[in-house]
């Protein structure tokens, strides 16, 4: 089992950069694929992107591509989204997700969860 605990959500301007966080606990973070959600008010979860166990593959939703940066570091059982906010759209409830196997792209296949970050952006 893992616990996850995001951080370095805040009120941004468009145009601008937040690196967000996800600390996990316990010794086998390295065995978990990762992924970044997001919900906004009234919508369902919304992937973002996600990476392997290793840090060797990364996937990301068409909408954050070429913006967003998902990255891992292992020894510090931590995993980052560098954000290069454009839109009103980025503004949103940030998740970390955990999973065991393949990383993918579907919310329902994370069994673990954080509680999410605020992102807000400004115009």
């Amino acid at each position: 089992q893992v616990q996850l605990v995001e951080s370095g959500g805040g009120l941004v301007q468009a145009g601008g950069s937040l690196r967000l966080s996800c600390a996990a606990s316990g010794r086998t973070f390295s065995t978990y694929a990762m992924g970044w959600f997001r919900q906004a008010p009234g919508k369902e979860h919304e992937f973002v992107a996600t990476i392997t166990a290793s840090g060797g593959h990364t996937y990301y939703a068409d909408s954050v591509k070429g913006r967003f940066t998902i990255s891992r570091d292992n020894v510090k059982n931590t995993m980052y989204l560098q954000m290069n906010t454009r839109i009103a759209e980025d503004t949103s409830v940030y998740y970390c997700a955990a999973k065991r196997g393949a990383y993918r792209d579907l919310p329902l296949s994370y069994a673990y969860w954080g509680r999410g970050t605020q992102v807000t952006v400004s115009l």
